[in-house]
This record gives C-alpha cells, sequence and structure tokens, in this order.
C-alpha cells in the first residue's frame, strides 16, 4: 500500500512539474523574446551614448581638441597615468 501511495506522489509531482514546464515555455514565447531584445538593444545603445560623452568630456579635459595637447601624449596620459613626466 506505501508503495501505491508514493508512485501517486510522483505522478502528482510530475504532472505539477509539466504544467509549470508548460506554462514557462508559454511565458517565455518569441512574442516575449522580441521585447526583450529590443531592451537589450536600447541597453547597448544608451551604453554607447553615454561611452561617447565620456570620450567627449575626457578629450575635453585633456586638452585634445583645443591642440593643447596632441593625441599621443594624451593617449600616454590615459595608458601610464601614474608614470613620471618630465
Amino acid at each position: 500500500m506505501g508503495r501505491l501511495v508514493l508512485a501517486g506522489i510522483g505522478v502528482a509531482a510530475g504532472v505539477v512539474a509539466a504544467v509549470k514546464a508548460v506554462r514557462l515555455a508559454q511565458a517565455a514565447s518569441p512574442q516575449d523574446g522580441e521585447g526583450w531584445s529590443a531592451s537589450v538593444r536600447a541597453f547597448a545603445a544608451d551604453v554607447r551614448a553615454g561611452m561617447a560623452e565620456r570620450e567627449e568630456d575626457l578629450r575635453i579635459a585633456l586638452g585634445v581638441d583645443t591642440g593643447t595637447i596632441d593625441e599621443a601624449t594624451a593617449r600616454d596620459l590615459l595608458e601610464n597615468p601614474t608614470r613620471p613626466r618630465s
């Protein structure tokens, strides 16, 4: 009798797991995936815009665009900020 109860519990657990799996698969349908990929693309565009803005800030701060410092020296400052300068 105990084995029959355990088998019934196993079958019930399998049915519950199958129903949850179907619901999860329906929730992750291609329509939902398209919305997710659009939000990832929007986030990537925001990151690129922020990077461009920060690069412009650095170029102004280092004087690259104003001719105060040449681009090679500015790049050296960015790559080796603690190196002694003459």
